[in-house]
């Protein structure tokens, strides 16, 4: 879908998103509905007029109130074309009825989604989803619009843009970014600030993963000044491990701690922030040239890792395993890395693998066959899953 405002309003989702738009389909009013169409796309009652095939003094005696439109097939014409549910102006339409019903299981969709993809099931999550966004993109380019509708599908865009960044390997993560950037670029026009300040932060976390560092800080930034201190942690954690990736020790310190200090003034039960603030201590020394201090702090801290989700295992095993290397640790490492490869094989997580196809090359030859040999295997089988993008 694009977003960008057309000439044809069924597929022009951006009109119907302002308080005003909003206010005047509420009513019902279809005087006031055309005249407030008109006003938010500029179109002259001669345009409607003829692209609807009346006179215009036809559409201006429906504004003013001087003609009312009975005709169930003259107000079903309008509405169509209007891009908004038969129903505002009185229509019964059994399409209407079947589409309300998919928006009220579209929530539970998403949160089920979400749950999925916390858990390690990440692609059960996109083949969820898919079916969900695929029919909210078609609504949205079709019309008729109801105002539940772009918010779900900002939602929507952003997870499965989310869980396919969990299970494509790095040269398909492009698919990722771009359905986060279509949550973003639908947030900021919608007014909410809560949507505005998750679609900012998964995005951000996205171009991350595909070395967009720059871009990265720049939309985890933006969303840090959005965003509520008591509820900075995870976002500290991005922004940290993406400082982390750009170089830069003393900006990264700073975050670390700050996001290490939101974690431990959060509820009790986050120990998967904790166990993630860790991950990104060790990753982040190690990309500001620290090696040294990655190791000590591998020494005093070993976090358990039976109780967070399986992706977070596979990330810390992972980052485990490239400290083990430097410091030559070799029967360690290959342990550790064994480890992660096992999770990401039962969990599909190609990215890990890729990871540690990465840190092996030209140090340890068998792990690292064995990673190429994995990441083959699960490029085939993905590929097989209704993840395209």
């Amino acid at each position: 879908m694009d977003d960008r405002p057309g000439e044809n309003s069924g597929s022009a989702a951006w009109l119907w998103t302002t308080g005003q738009v909003r206010a005047a389909l509420e009513t019902g009013d279809l005087g006031l509905i055309l005249r407030t169409y008109r006003s938010a796309t500029g179109t002259s009652q001669r345009r409607i007029a003829e692209s609807l095939g009346y006179d215009p003094t036809y559409i201006s005696m429906i504004e003013t109130g001087r003609r009312t439109v009975a005709d169930v097939r003259t107000r079903l014409r309008i509405a169509r074309h209007l891009g908004i549910p038969p129903r505002v102006l009185g229509i019964s339409d059994p399409d209407d009825a079947d589409f309300a019903v998919m928006l009220q299981f579209g929530e539970s969709t998403i949160r089920l989604a979400v749950l999925a993809r916390q858990a390690g099931h990440a692609v059960t999550a996109v083949n969820e989803l898919w079916p969900l966004v695929s029919r909210l993109e078609a609504r949205v380019a079709d019309g008729p619009l109801e105002p539940d509708v772009l918010p779900l599908l900002c939602r929507a865009r952003a997870e499965l843009g989310v869980s396919l960044g969990y299970i494509l390997p790095d040269e398909r993560l492009t698919s990722a970014a771009r359905w986060t950037g279509r949550a973003l670029r639908l947030a900021e026009r919608l007014d909410r600030p809560d949507l505005l300040v998750h679609a900012l932060r998964v995005h951000g976390n996205e171009l991350r993963k595909l070395g967009r560092t720059a871009a990265a800080m720049a939309r985890l930034g933006d969303c840090l000044q959005l965003t509520p201190a008591g509820e900075r942690g995870p976002l500290l954690i991005q922004l940290a491990r993406a400082v982390g990736d750009s170089g830069d020790p003393a900006l990264f310190d700073q975050l670390v701690v700050a996001a290490s200090q939101s974690v431990e003034d959060g509820p009790a039960h986050q120990l998967a922030g904790r166990h993630a603030v860790y991950e990104v201590r060790l990753r982040g020394l190690l990309r500001t040239a620290r090696a040294g201090l990655a190791a000590d702090l591998l020494d005093e801290q070993t976090p358990v890792a039976t109780s967070v989700p399986p992706q977070w295992r596979a990330i810390l095993d992972v980052t485990v395993g490239e400290v083990l290397i430097v410091r030559g640790e070799r029967d360690a490492a290959r342990s550790t890395f064994d480890r992660a490869l096992r999770t990401a094989r039962e969990y599909r997580l190609p990215h890990q693998v890729q990871r540690v196809v990465a840190a092996t090359r030209d140090r340890l030859d068998d792990v690292h066959e064995v990673a190429v040999s994995e990441l083959n295997r699960l490029t085939t089988v993905l590929s097989g899953q209704t993840i395209s993008a």
